[in-house]
């Protein structure tokens, strides 16, 4: 009989990462299950690490009563944090803030482009025409980040030197740093929307945040300011977005994430001149899998020694609960 504990994997590990895992303790069955086989291989788990992008049959899983760890390859968690998973006793720990310098930069790509009007510059390109038209700057502008977490954080300190003025709110707004102007609580979403130039959006997805950015959310926006989305698609009512585009409430949009992924052939925002789009690729690195390897064999080292992991999620939030510094 086999005494060890059975670990699925669901990320796009090669053998070299396998091999690095099962280094861990000898007491581990490595199990590469990839998207074709995790919706079966995770009903005999103890322990998965990934992010499963089919249907997984979670409610079975939590039923079984086997597994005893999930750790997510992503920071986002709408992949796994179903009900039952989260009224189980399964601890799920993220990988929230592992890639925060790649969502920052994708975060300033998007912004950029929109404010040097690059759309409008690789048309030229496909048309070889040669058309010199106005910009806009960011330096001197308000930017207000909705979700000081790890990505957020880190986007403050890569915009800190270009910007006049940086506000965020959070739902534990703790522990602002110094290149944060303010820091409010999440209630105070509309103030931030008011004052702000440009809004990135660096929230997880949950009950609390599906839909947040609506008609009346993007309403209360300056004329003319700029959205980043590099949190999940469906914070923002798309439909509303569009409007607000269309009616040139906004001056454009960046959208690393979409209501639906794929984005649909048919949808409108493929078309919006002032919207730029790319597919989910925020937290993409050359080193991503390398990063999550090294990440995940210190957490399973953790749990196998009874110690506290990192990135322990509060499943009713969907994410880690930020605590102030002590002393």
């Amino acid at each position: 009989m086999n005494s060890k504990l059975r670990l699925v994997l669901c990320f796009p590990v090669e053998p070299r990462h396998v091999a690095q895992i099962a280094a861990v303790s000898p007491d581990v069955e490595v199990v590469d299950a990839g998207q074709e086989r995790i919706a079966t291989e995770i009903l005999e788990a103890d322990l998965f690490c990934g992010h499963a992008k089919v249907p997984v049959p979670w409610d079975d899983v939590v039923a079984a009563g086997r597994l005893r760890w999930i750790q997510s390859s992503a920071a986002g968690l709408d992949h796994c944090l179903v009900p039952s998973v989260i009224d189980s006793e399964i601890p799920v720990t993220s990988a929230s803030g592992l890639f925060a310098n790649q969502v920052a930069e994708q975060a300033l790509t998007l912004l950029l482009g929109l404010l040097r009007d690059l759309p409008a510059s690789l048309s030229q390109r496909d048309s070889r025409t040669f058309d010199r038209h106005p910009t806009r700057d960011l330096y001197g502008r308000t930017v207000g980040i909705v979700g000081l977490g790890g990505n957020g954080r880190r986007l403050a300190e890569v915009l800190a030197p270009l910007v006049k003025r940086i506000i965020a709110t959070d739902m534990f707004p703790v522990d602002r740093p110094a290149n944060v102007d303010a820091l409010w609580p999440a209630d105070q979403l509309d103030r931030l929307l008011r004052e702000s130039d440009v809004v990135v959006l660096c929230i997880p997805l949950n009950a609390q945040t599906h839909g947040l950015i609506d008609a009346a959310a993007l309403a209360k926006m300056k004329p003319g300011a700029v959205l980043i989305n590099v949190a999940r698609g469906q914070v923002v009512a798309e439909t509303d977005l569009i409007d607000a585009l269309r009616q040139g409430r906004l001056s454009g949009a960046g959208l690393d994430v979409t209501e639906v992924e794929p984005l649909p052939v048919e949808s409108p925002l493929w078309s919006q001149p002032n919207v730029i789009i790319t597919p989910h690729i925020g937290a993409q690195s050359a080193r991503r899998v390398d990063d999550t390897t090294d990440f995940f064999c210190e957490n399973l080292r953790r749990w196998l020694d009874g110690r506290p992991l990192r990135n322990l999620v509060d499943k009713r939030l969907g994410f880690p609960r930020r605590e102030p510094i002590a002393g």
